[in-house]
């Protein structure tokens, strides 16, 4: 499941319910990213997307990760529009039979979601606004997954 939203969500409250009933899964991995502050340089970041494009495109990848890593689920939940730091940006959760398997596939899916996602996002601070775009890191990170 792919949910785009503009409202807070609660990391752990997420995670006890991707969690519930899950008497065949032997591993659930969860990451949650959290927007920074740069020290005071930022003072809210801003995220676009194209309702029905974005979340679209999110889910063909998280399909895609469903059969090569054998997950029994996965659920991603994004922020969009404005997020102040120390907010919840991101939460990916996968379930599989296995740990590799799911710890990959986290990995993975985040490696897609901060270089490749169709969004579009630009920090404000006291300096005034910046688009932001992937770093090499971010582009070698998600090259390793081709």
């Amino acid at each position: 499941m792919v949910r785009l939203q503009s409202e807070a969500f609660d990391p752990g409250a997420l995670l006890s319910g991707f969690c519930q009933g899950r008497e065949e899964t032997g591993a659930v991995v969860s990451f949650t990213g959290i927007a920074r502050g740069g020290a005071g340089a930022v003072t809210r970041l801003e995220l676009e997307a194209y309702p029905g494009f974005t979340d679209a495109e999110i889910e063909r990848i998280a399909d895609a990760a469903r059969t090569r890593f054998s997950l029994h689920d996965v659920l991603i939940v994004h922020r969009i529009g404005e997020i102040a730091p120390g907010e919840a940006i991101v939460f990916v959760a996968t379930a599989a039979a296995h740990r590799r398997e799911a710890f990959e596939a986290a990995d993975h899916l985040m490696d897609y979601l901060k270089s490749r996602a169709p969004f579009w996002k630009r920090e404000h601070g006291p300096d005034g606004a910046r688009w932001i775009e992937p770093t090499e890191q971010d582009r070698s990170d998600a090259a390793r997954w081709d």
